[in-house]
């Protein structure tokens, strides 16, 4: 029943969703339109959760007929510091989103109104502990946007289509929703615009079946940890499904990640609302992390999980102060300048805990290509941190059919072994696109977790044997792939040619026969 119900909920999403995309589409393209649709859900979010939250403290201290969202400005402004202090925002009953929507359609201010709401949104949180969570949110939600129109009156009008399509999903009560209803929300907006919106500049959207797998391989032997890290984090799909799978109460000091792209990461932060994370148990930061690592007060984190842009380019030796980072400078040599993988590999042992574990998607590339990254493997594999490979399908991100690896690395390893699994047909073909099932994902997190050998599938290979093969690290290097073919009976395939060559001559007598009697 509960499956039943979720693909529901999930159908009605995603009809919502269309819905929307039918009204505005031609003037919104692809990209934008995703920023919209998330901005104002996370608009209705935040205005519904306030209100839940007052009502719920109220009605519990006797006022049972007590709501929020029917007080006057003036009465509201004295829990303004309460709501700060415990939500991290305040919204006024006047800017709620059911406050403006009900007035939306006669408003002729519209776009100047949302305007002046998501400022005094954001700065309400200035100068408190959630500054920097809520600090140019609504920065990508352009409400005065020519693409919404040529004019006010065609913005607004645009405006308040969206904000109906948003009212009309039936999200009930977030924290009791049977699916990820932003998490998916996101993924079918990058689904409908995958050609342009799922990849850009090397990175790739990271679906939840990937995610899952990622996250469970990097928890395996945990039910709680201190903290949870993406170096490249982007939507923060990773962070939260550790979230998922461990419980949030039992990620002691929260979340933290790191994105170059300004979208994505208003995004991120966006996301861990609307998941239920509070301000004081996440960091999202805005910076380059190759130079500009901002969590050096931090590390080590106990679980890093993480998908960086394939194959990229950095400033690498072009920055002579790069190769005495503590991050890069034990390798000895810098990730090639026209490849940054390597470099985000080093990032992330670096800032690994002890007893941590690391789980990082990579382009295959790194693990066979010669010259600095090389070296690289050299340095992991002699210092025995690479703990396991796994060849994943080709075709299961948006965007890309290459066939990516997953990396896992470990300071603690209790052998000097390295596992390869070659997980290349788990999968099920689903559209134009390869998906992991449940089953997948777990044969592949068992493999894991027992280590043993399962001849196709997955070898666990000594260091000499990894050092014979010059630290070549591709799964197909270790595990031989199955010969699917049919096996042909060489003797009966002979006898079956001799009867079809005899048969033939007969024929030909036969023809030969007719022929001469026509002739004739």
């Amino acid at each position: 029943m509960a499956n039943i119900k979720k693909e529901q909920e999930r159908e009605e999403l995603h009809k919502t969703i269309w819905s929307i995309a039918d009204d505005l589409r031609g003037s919104v393209d692809g990209w934008d339109f995703k920023q919209y649709i998330l901005g104002i859900m996370f608009y209705r979010y935040i205005s519904e959760n306030l209100t839940q939250f007052l009502n719920e403290s109220e009605r519990a201290a006797g006022a049972t007929e007590f709501d929020y969202a029917k007080l006057s400005d003036e009465e509201a402004e004295s829990a303004r510091k309460d709501m700060v202090n415990g939500l991290g925002y305040f919204i006024l009953p006047s800017e709620l989103f059911c406050n403006v929507i009900a007035k939306a359609k006669n408003d002729e201010n519209l776009n100047m109104t949302l305007e002046r709401i998501f400022n005094h949104i954001e700065s309400s949180a200035m100068g408190e502990y959630s500054q920097e969570n809520f600090k140019g949110l609504f920065d990508d939600i352009d409400v005065n946007s020519n693409k919404l129109g040529s004019t006010v009156q065609k913005r607004n009008e645009k405006l308040v289509k969206l904000l109906d399509g948003i009212a009309s999903m039936k999200l009930g009560d977030y924290r009791n929703h049977t699916i990820d209803a932003f998490g998916d929300a996101y993924e079918f907006l990058m689904g409908m615009y995958a050609s342009n919106a799922g990849k850009s500049g090397g990175e790739f959207f990271t679906p939840q079946e990937v995610s899952e797998l990622l996250t469970r391989i990097a928890v395996v032997g945990k039910t709680e940890v201190n903290k949870v890290y993406d170096p490249a984090c982007g939507s923060g799909s990773l962070l939260l499904k550790a979230a998922k799978i461990l419980g949030v109460d039992n990620i002691h000091n929260g979340f933290y990640g790191q994105e170059i792209n300004i979208t994505t990461y208003n995004l991120c932060r966006i996301n861990m609302f609307l998941h239920n994370i509070s301000c004081d148990k996440f960091s999202i930061a805005h910076e380059d992390t190759l130079t500009e690592p901002q969590h050096w007060d931090e590390e080590p984190f106990e679980v890093i999980v993480s998908n960086p842009p394939y194959s990229i380019k950095w400033v690498g030796s072009d920055n002579p102060i790069l190769i005495n980072d503590p991050r890069f400078a034990p390798a000895g040599v810098l990730a090639p300048k026209s490849k940054a993988d390597m470099a985000f590999i080093m990032h992330s042992l670096s800032w690994l805990a002890t007893n941590g574990t690391a789980a990082i998607v990579c382009f295959p590339g790194i693990m066979y290509r010669g010259g600095a990254e090389q070296k690289i493997r050299k340095y992991l594999v002699d210092n025995n941190f690479v703990d396991c490979v796994i060849q994943l399908p080709s075709n299961l991100f948006y965007g890309t059919s290459i066939a990516t690896c997953i990396m896992v690395l470990k300071k603690s390893k209790t052998d000097n072994k390295i596992l390869f699994i070659d997980a290349s047909k788990e999968f099920i073909k689903v559209t134009n696109n390869n998906k992991l099932t449940e089953e997948n994902i777990s044969r592949i997190v068992d493999e894991f977790t027992s280590r043993e050998e399962v001849k196709y599938f997955a070898h666990l290979a000594e260091y000499r044997e990894v050092e014979e093969n010059d630290y070549n690290l591709s799964v197909s290097t270790y595990i031989e792939q199955e010969d699917t073919r049919e096996v042909v009976d060489i003797v009966k395939l002979n006898a079956e040619i001799r009867e079809i060559v005899a048969r033939e001559q007969v024929l030909r007598d036969e023809i030969d026969k007719i022929i001469k009697e026509i002739e004739g």
